[in-house]
């Protein structure tokens, strides 16, 4: 089983229509990241069924403190899929190998930092949020416990990215279904029977997560293709690395820059008290099934213009944000519409002791869900100018975008109308001014590929030749 073993295709990006193909490609991808949220959404059901509001706005307020700390070094599975796109695109299927064995170690010294990093310093970073008292010591057990089992996490996400890149979208939602169904298990067993409380549900997750890296990690060493894990084979190649950590870590910067903005903003939800803190947790929560719903099709962009743009077909790269971008809206506009429409139904789930709890969740949907659909048309215009190779750009105009317009909104409108209203206003304005700058970013640097093709489709097909 030589590293120069052709691909095994699931899902030719390069030929074929593209409407049908995205469609099926972005499928499993949305229903694995809907598992992946069902993960804190079961910690929150059952503690919210269980344990009281509390623990609900204990564990929801850990949210943004935790992207905060691994979005970073997530940023690096983005690269390291960006990577593999573009060599199989080219169908360069020894950088292929050495990109899945240069991933898959950073994946665990990455689980292995941020352990570290949770474990040390989530309770201060939680204090610093101005975390009321009473939550304070449920919300720092949680984390600590969470971050211990991070290296799961990153195995997993790392793999997930592997198996994309290469077509392949089925088998991490169901490693994913396995996981959730041991993970809603052990929630329930913990809480109820052993008394456990956040604690329960924060084991339930790193048991849960434990299994999902477990199975990918398998999965990837029983190929026999150019994407098959060698373990023995796994080494730092330096041109990999850095091809990696240069999409990989403005997209990690941009991601943990986002979550600062979020800190902020969650910060001065912490100033409204417990009851709105647990309103928010519950409908952000909610609100992250749409996220992920519009996200999956980033990630198809992602990796559609990455291997188009590999083998040099920038006709079908418009064509496929083109796609992406009506899909995305629709999806937006409906599912953003549900949720507010059966708000007070989906936040009952979460939370039984508290109606006025329920009301402030309400606030939230009317500001948030709605105008969701621009947050996907952002997403998927990064994703476009990522698979492009373009790194820097995507962050520096996302950072500005999102980040710098809540920020300076929060201490500057929010200050004079301090108002739940006010602050949630930041989101759509913040996200229909970055998606503007992203697509005109994106037909800039488009053009000056286009330029370039020729060239790029020599060394495509001489790199072809050579195999």
């Amino acid at each position: 089983m030589g590293v120069g073993n052709m691909l095994k295709v699931n899902k030719d990006m390069c030929e074929g229509p593209l409407l049908g193909n995205i469609i099926t490609y972005t499928i499993p991808i949305m229903l694995t990241g809907i598992l992946q949220l069902l993960f804190n959404a079961a910690d929150l059901v059952v503690v919210g069924r269980f344990c009281g509001s509390v623990s609900v706005a204990a564990v929801g307020a850990t949210g943004a403190l935790t992207a905060l700390l691994t979005n970073l070094f997530m940023g690096l599975s983005v690269g390291a899929g960006v990577s593999l796109a573009h060599a199989l695109g080219s169908h360069d299927y020894k950088a292929a190998h050495r990109v899945v064995h240069t991933a898959m170690p950073t994946a665990a010294i990455c689980g292995l930092i941020l352990s570290v990093l949770g474990i040390c310093f989530s309770k201060q970073l939680l204090i610093w949020m101005d975390t009321p008292n009473d939550v304070l010591p449920y919300s720092a057990l949680y984390m600590k416990i969470y971050f211990g089992g991070m290296i799961f996490n990153m195995i997993y996400n790392f793999g997930a990215s592997i198996l994309r890149a290469a077509g392949e979208t089925q088998k991490p939602l169901f490693f994913l279904t396995l996981a959730g169904i041991l993970n809603v298990i052990l929630n329930v067993i913990f809480v109820t029977v052993f008394d456990m409380n956040v604690a329960g549900v924060a084991v339930a997750t790193t048991a849960s997560q434990a299994l999902s890296a477990t199975l990918v990690v398998i999965y990837l060493m029983k190929r026999t293709d150019c994407i098959q894990f060698i373990p023995k084979s796994m080494t730092f190649h330096s041109k990999t690395l850095l091809n990696i950590l240069r999409v990989g870590i403005p997209s990690g910067i941009q991601a943990s820059l986002f979550s600062i903005s979020n800190v902020i903003v969650q910060s001065s939800i912490n100033s409204f008290g417990e009851i709105v803190m647990s309103g928010n947790a519950a409908a952000a929560n909610i609100e992250g099934f749409v996220y992920i719903t519009v996200n999956s099709f980033y990630q198809t962009t992602l990796n559609f213009v990455g291997q188009n743009t590999g083998a040099g077909k920038y006709d079908r790269v418009k064509k496929v944000l083109l796609i992406c971008l009506g899909c995305v809206t629709l999806v937006g506009l409906v599912l953003g519409s549900v949720i507010y429409l059966f708000g007070e139904q989906l936040l009952s789930i979460y939370i039984t002791d508290s109606a006025e709890a329920i009301t402030y969740g309400m606030i939230r949907f009317s500001f948030v869900s709605l105008p969701y659909f621009l947050c996907g048309i952002m997403e998927v215009a990064t994703g476009a100018l990522r698979g492009l190779g373009a790194a820097f750009t995507p962050m520096i105009l996302s950072v500005v975008g999102v980040c710098g317009i809540r920020i300076a909104w929060v201490f500057t409108v929010f200050q004079y109308y301090h108002t739940q209203q006010s602050l949630y206003l930041s989101y759509p304005i913040s996200w229909a001014m970055t998606l503007g700058m992203l697509l005109v970013a994106f037909c800039v640097i488009y053009k000056r590929r286009m330029a370039l093709q020729p060239r790029l489709t020599q060394k495509a097909e001489a790199q072809t030749a050579n195999m």
